[in-house]
């Protein structure tokens, strides 16, 4: 009797008993994953379609809202219309912008040996630099491995780009499945959310729907103004390139603005190829295109963005960092690029659970 009162009354054995069980119910799982493994493909064939669709989701429903309300177009009617201008818009890319991009990554690829050698006499110019010397004795400079790194990257690229043809079948899944599930979550919108509500008990549906528009409201901002932002932050780099006269600057700004989604990780890993490329030209260019990237940067974080995000994208530098080299490591670049959604979704859903069952008992206690 002793025992089941000292067992009732020990949340310490009930928690130690539980955890055990679920590491247990874990190691069980492992030793049978063959029977998830066509889950985990299904889930994985399916992960980027999803991505896109959820994207571009919050991207278009306001614009599906705002042609739902004119006279003659119902919800079905508005996303097909979106669709035909969507398709019209690829075709004046292809016809329009892509030749320009096309012919600066074809002249990338074929004026490399040249730009690596120009790149090379470079460098060499700065290694007999006396400042350099100064800084770095014993001929022990760093910028003589420059261009076997550089090298090395772009022969790491090359092969990417010629494995590339690979993917092609990928690429199609991606293509066909990604409109169709787009078009049904804009023809539904928020039937999930409603569904999750109902889901719920009673006395948590008034909670349960706060915080599915508040996770709505977050990831709509997040994803709305990340496209702003981005969308900026490269009008300001290919001004400043085009100033300076570097070289390939739609292609190298085109990259920039799609890398600087990634958080954190972006922003450094594009301006790389931008820094080496105004090398290729002269120090005083690579000099110019990295201030151009630190003051767009200055203007994108302090000026932009907070008049776009405002106070709704509430997370610390640190946290992201962390957050980012933790997904990276964990999941890759898929993991990377979700992270931060995701960690608004779990940080909004435990406050609210702290407000629920924690906050008045402490409070109290």
């Amino acid at each position: 009797m002793e025992g089941n009162l000292l067992f009732k009354g020990n949340s310490f054995v009930r928690f130690s008993i539980a955890l055990a069980l679920v590491l247990v119910n874990i190691y069980l799982l492992s030793r049978v994953s063959f029977i998830f493994q066509p889950l985990v493909t299904m889930i994985t064939v399916i992960t980027v379609p999803m991505m896109l669709s959820v994207f571009f989701y919050y991207l278009l429903r306001p614009l599906v809202g705002y042609l739902e309300k004119l006279k003659y177009l119902n919800r079905t009617l508005s996303i097909l219309l979106i669709y035909v201008v969507a398709i019209m818009l690829g075709v004046a890319f292809i016809v329009g912008l892509w030749p320009s991009l096309r012919e600066q990554l074809v002249n990338l690829v074929e004026n490399a040996p040249n730009l690596l050698n120009a790149l090379s006499l470079q460098l060499k110019d700065l290694e007999q630099n006396g400042a350099i010397q100064a800084l770095f004795p014993n001929d022990s400079t760093p910028l003589s491995q420059v261009t076997e790194y550089v090298n090395k990257g772009f022969t790491f690229v090359t092969n990417y780009v010629s494995g590339f043809i690979s993917l092609i079948s990928s690429f199609a899944i991606i293509l066909f499945t990604f409109p169709i599930i787009l078009f049904y979550m804009l023809k539904q919108d928020k039937l999930f959310g409603r569904k999750l509500v109902k889901i719920a008990p009673k006395r948590f549906q008034k909670d349960s729907r706060e915080v599915v528009l508040e996770i709505d409201q977050a990831l709509s901002g997040f994803i709305v103004g990340r496209v702003l932002v981005n969308l900026a932050l490269g009008v300001l780099m290919y001004i400043g390139f085009l100033l300076i006269g570097l070289p390939y600057a739609l292609l190298l700004t085109v990259v920039a603005v799609i890398l600087n989604f990634i958080p954190f990780i972006g922003a450094i890993v594009s301006s790389i190829p931008i820094v080496i490329m105004g090398l290729v030209v002269s120090p005083s260019v690579a000099i110019w295109s990295l201030v151009i990237i630190l003051v767009s940067q200055q203007i994108q974080d302090n000026l932009v963005a907070p008049y776009v995000f405002g106070k709704k994208l509430d997370i610390h530098p640190l946290t992201t960092i962390i957050l980012v080299l933790g997904a990276g490591d964990l999941g890759g670049i898929i993991g990377i690029l979700v992270i931060i959604p995701v960690y608004m979704i779990v940080k909004i859903l435990l406050v609210r659970i702290y407000q629920m069952f924690f906050k008045e008992k402490w409070q109290n206690a």
